[in-house]
């Protein structure tokens, strides 16, 4: 039995198992095997630590089994080597399978043992958990397990990277009232690393009552979560929706959790045991075996507090160093600051001098403002008589506008006139040239037609001609047939005064044509005078349009002396109103004096070394710097003067009334 312990002990020797992330906290807070035995249950504190014991009894065998599997695995693994590399292969997947199930199995338990302590705990408190409750941080502790089982590895050139922020940030997608948790969590400015934005996300979504709603959402798409977990993670199989089940129970909660200066980056998940061993049923055993036990453990917590002081010893020295450099740096602002004092007194007598010399200029600057009001005095009286003049002006330029107008409507007339008149000559050039057209027609084929007739003339003559040899031709050969040959005479004879009709015929049908020829020409000779006027009226007509461009000018001419004329008109109007600003301003405003004035007039501020004094030169009044930093044209001044906010503001509306 020794040798058994002890070889079930060597085997229980901690090593960093692949996915496993369990780790034991200090045994001194566990009760010692003495004292469990002498504590006897209590009906009424211990009632309900029945069921807890129960899921932590088969916590803790899944975790033997899975020690046991990963160790049996292992041998496998090792006797197997001179057998193949497909057999190798084979068992090690199965070996994770396995080891993934049984994973798989212990957080589940352990979450319904953390939400149940968590429940319990709420109720016995009335419902209301802060951040130093101990259930609640061993339920996170439980919970970021889960979320890690089966995440893949993401490698980067810094480094390996296994976060379950990547997966809680598609809630944002899938779920947009999840888009406030991921900005708030993503805008604090001491979360540095993607575990802490993680944890920070799990407070606030336990916090907003949401936590199974959005887990949910992330379970039933798989597809997305493929892309960060296993296949055999938690997340990817049913046990996950088994815990979205068993967190829709925490809605009843209130969690009050603030999350300012609460370091979630360096935090480590290590889950706390002794709050779920409230019963002492199943402790049976030797001494022996609990006193290894608890050595074992106590080894275990004393790495894991050697490793936490490591890191906080690192982050201690991170931070003096930090110190250092700000130190550093003060000393550095210090020094600078002191040189900026010095600086600054120097300007501080600086000033003082040059408010002497602003004193005396402005002394001086008054006196030169009396002689130009007595300057501004005499031009007054200038303008008002250049005032007169232009009054006279304008009436004269009046009634010359009204006699040009009189004269533009009288030329429009006239053009309107001649418009019509070149309308009319056109359209009887235009039935002209039509008629002229069918007679050449006509002509032509009366000509053709004449051609043909004296065609056909010559050629009955030439066939007579012909008939006449040929009878003198027989009468001289055959003297003694008379008788056919009087025959043939007589049908020549008759031939002979057929044809004679048909010249005849053709004779007066030749007259006849020739009249009608006499007569088309008698209409084009008609016709071409009629085109000899047309063309006369064509050139009365371009000197008509002629006139037509030069009345065009004149009147262009004439409208651009009226937009000029009402140009000097506007100027003048301007310069008056310039005028009756500059008596206004003579008038109404006074130039205060720097002895007179302590505060700026709009802000109200304090004048100082710093807040230097500015007159503005519409008002007279005194302003600031600030209140004082616009220029404009002034009528009594050359160039753009410093005026205050107010009548540079109403300046710019008189301008754009008086310009629109």
């Amino acid at each position: 039995m020794a040798e058994g312990e002890d070889g079930s002990l060597a085997g229980r020797e901690p090593r960093p198992e692949p996915g496993e992330e369990f780790e034991i906290v200090d045994r001194s807070q566990l009760p010692s095997p003495g004292e469990l035995r002498s504590a006897k249950p209590q009906a009424g504190s211990e009632g309900w630590s029945a069921p807890i014991l129960t899921l932590a009894r088969k916590a803790t065998g899944n975790l033997s089994a899975s020690c046991g599997v990963a160790l049996r695995a292992a041998a496998a693994l090792g006797g197997a080597d001179g057998g193949g590399d497909g057999g190798a292969a084979s068992g090690a997947r199965a070996a994770s399978r396995c080891q993934m199930m049984e994973e798989r199995t212990n957080l589940m338990h352990m979450m319904k043992l953390s939400v149940k302590v968590l429940l319990q705990s709420a109720l016995s408190l009335g419902r209301s958990l802060d951040a130093d409750h101990a259930p609640l941080q061993q339920f996170f502790v439980v919970m970021e397990h889960c979320l890690k089982h089966g995440l893949k590895v993401k490698k980067s050139f810094i480094g390996q990277n296994k976060s379950f922020f990547g997966p809680l940030e598609l809630v944002e997608k899938l779920c947009p009232e999840a888009a406030d948790i991921a900005t708030s969590v993503r805008n604090l400015p001491e979360l540095k690393t993607a575990v802490g934005r993680g944890r920070a996300w799990l407070y606030l979504a336990l916090m907003q009552k949401k936590l199974a709603d959005y887990l949910k959402v992330l379970i039933d798409n798989k597809h997305l979560l493929s892309e960060f977990y296993e296949p055999e993670a938690l997340m990817m199989e049913e046990e996950g929706m088994v815990i979205v089940g068993l967190l829709v129970g925490l809605n009843v909660l209130d969690a009050n959790l603030c999350l300012k200066g609460e370091d979630l980056d360096s935090q480590v998940g290590v889950i706390d045991f002794s709050l779920y061993l409230k019963d002492v049923q199943d402790l049976d055993g030797g001494k022996e075996h609990e006193r290894i036990t608890d050595v074992l453990d106590q080894k275990n917590y004393v790495e894991e507090l050697n490793r936490h002081l490591s890191c906080t010893v690192g982050d201690l020295q991170s931070k003096i160093d930090g110190l250092e450099k700000t130190n550093s740096k003060l000393q550095e602002e210090l020094s600078a600051a002191t040189d900026r004092i010095c600086s600054l007194q120097e300007e501080q007598q600086q000033l003082r001098e040059q408010n002497e010399l602003i004193r005396e200029r402005s002394e001086k600057s008054v006196e030169e403002l009396e002689k130009e009001l007595e300057l501004q005095i005499g031009m007054k009286t200038e303008m008002e008589i250049a005032m007169k003049l232009l009054e006279k002006d304008t009436h004269e330029k009046q009634d010359t506008l009204v006699a040009l107008r009189q004269q533009l409507e009288e030329v429009k007339a006239i053009n309107l006139q001649m418009f019509h008149k070149v309308q009319n000559a056109e359209s009887c050039l235009q039935q002209k040239n039509d008629a002229i057209t069918s007679f050449e027609e006509k002509n032509n084929q009366v000509m053709s037609s004449m051609k043909q007739m004296e065609e056909r003339l010559q050629l009955s003559e030439r066939a007579r001609q012909g008939a006449e040899e040929r009878s003198l031709k027989v009468q001289q050969e055959l003297g003694g047939q008379t008788c056919a040959l009087q025959q043939q005479l007589s049908q020549l004879h008759e031939q002979c005064s057929s044809l004679e009709k048909e010249l005849k015929s053709e004779k007066e049908q030749r007259q006849a044509l020739q009249r009608e020829l006499q007569q088309e020409k008698d209409t084009s000779s008609l016709l071409r005078a009629e085109l000899q006027q047309v063309e006369g009226l064509k050139k009365e007509l371009q000197e008509l349009q002629d006139e037509k461009a030069d009345l065009q000018k004149v009147c262009d001419e004439q409208e651009q002396a009226l937009q000029e004329m009402g140009l000097h008109l506007s100027q003048s109007k301007l310069k008056m109103e310039d005028i009756k600003e500059v008596n206004k301003a003579l008038k109404g405003h006074t130039w205060l004096k720097d002895d007179e004035a302590t505060h700026c007039k709009q802000c109200e501020k304090e004048f100082s070394i710093s807040r230097r004094k500015h007159h503005c030169r519409h008002c007279g009044h005194i302003f600031c710097n600030m209140c004082s930093s616009n220029e404009l044209a002034l009528p009594s001044y050359p160039k753009p003067v410093r005026v205050c906010d107010s009548c540079h503001t109403l300046l710019l509306q008189r301008c754009s009334s008086t310009g629109s």
